[in-house]
């Protein structure tokens, strides 16, 4: 809360907020869970222990977008809103409203403990998004018969239905890609919000363990396609101007993995505070870090993703209309918006299920917080 003079409150030690507040190994910084939303706002200026939380998000929004655009102005590439890059904007959204989701659950979660749960419930529901986003940009642009019909010898398109398996190196995948694949990946999305939340009102002992590993799951499923392509050949003539545009894509995809690797490592360590509780209170603590690296992350994946969609727009004549005969139709705006509106309907009724139960846990806390910690108002000398 700001003080009459237009000081802030001073930044209080773990011994001074409620247990729930408390993060491992930090021991100053802490906001008294009753700001306004003004002070939340203010604190994004302030060296507190969230405000790097803050910005390491925050910032890569911007980021993003500068490198998400880029692809708009290739040679060749359709119209912004024409359905091949319905998939794109897809991924667009849940990679702006990961990072907004997260950066705004930090600043935003010391109005209320009741408010600081929705935060965090809504944050791990834009992870979950994000993965399906992700699914549909692998779908409709790294999937082996995505935006690709069969290419035989002669480098000419079959876009008939019968020539259509013969597309698959592994025959036996084409179940799995053609009809379960999206599904799956949403069902691994609604499982992970739900567990991601129960965390947070049980096992609290082991939380970030299994935050961790329960969103390894949606990473392995969504990834399915990279790792076809990875084990198969490129669907591109190794003498095209398409081959050498998806080259890249298996080094962005390990630099992809690494990322997540290093960010799960400082999540589940918190090093470097661990070794030094106290002194990486304001800057240089895990989280930070775990930020930096989950946005590289995602960096190298729209690299990936732009990779492979360079590598399609290069070979006009093996883009998938949705009026195609072939068996994989083209992206249309119910298989892409449609099933992320769907998802996301069911990650805010999940949300708002446990921000109930979050608000009966610790709704009848506020007035005993207030009388623990009343507002100050001091006058200026």
């Amino acid at each position: 809360m700001l003080l009459n003079c237009g000081q802030p409150l001073p930044l209080l030690r773990h011994t001074d907020v409620p247990p729930r507040v408390i993060e491992n190994f930090i021991l100053t910084g802490y906001r008294f869970p009753n700001y306004s939303l003004w002070d939340c706002l203010l604190s994004a200026f302030r060296p507190t222990n969230e405000t790097g939380n803050f910005w390491t998000h925050f910032l890569p929004v911007f980021i993003f977008f500068y490198y998400f655009v880029e692809v708009f102005g290739w040679e060749g590439a359709p119209d912004s809103g024409e359905p091949f890059f319905y998939p794109l904007w897809n991924y667009f959204i849940g990679v702006s409203c990961l990072l907004m989701a997260s950066s705004m659950a930090h600043l935003l979660n010391s109005m209320s403990l009741v408010v600081r749960e929705v935060c965090f419930f809504v944050d791990y529901g834009t992870i979950s998004a994000y993965t399906v986003g992700s699914s549909l940009a692998y779908y409709y642009y790294i999937h082996p018969q995505a935006g690709i019909a069969e290419t035989g010898s002669s480098s000419r398109v079959e876009l008939n239905r019968e020539a259509a398996p013969s597309a698959y190196a592994i025959p036996e995948c084409s179940v799995f890609f053609e009809t379960y694949y999206i599904p799956c990946a949403c069902v691994v999305a609604i499982i992970c919000v739900l567990s991601c939340c129960n965390t947070r009102q049980r096992w609290r002992q082991h939380r970030y363990i299994i935050r961790t590993l329960v969103f390894l799951l949606p990473f392995l499923i969504s990834s399915t396609p990279i790792f076809y392509r990875l084990l198969t050949r490129s669907p591109y003539s190794t003498s095209s101007s398409s081959f050498t545009a998806s080259t890249p894509m298996a080094r962005f995809f390990y630099r992809h993995c690494l990322w997540l690797l290093v960010s799960a490592i400082f999540n589940i360590s918190k090093f470097p505070e661990r070794l030094a509780p106290g002194r990486f209170d304001i800057w240089g603590h895990s989280h930070q870090w775990f930020h930096c690296c989950t946005f590289l992350s995602i960096l190298d994946e729209l690299h990936m993703i732009k990779a492979e969609i360079k590598a399609i727009l290069l070979s006009p004549a093996l883009l998938l209309p949705p009026t195609s005969l072939s068996h994989l139709p083209g992206p249309t705006a119910a298989s892409t918006y449609g099933v992320m509106l769907l998802l996301q309907t069911t990650i805010v009724s999940i949300i708002v299920w446990f921000s109930w139960r979050a608000n009966c846990i610790y709704g009848s806390q506020r007035e005993q917080l207030e009388k623990e910690h009343p507002k100050k108002h001091l006058k200026c000398h």
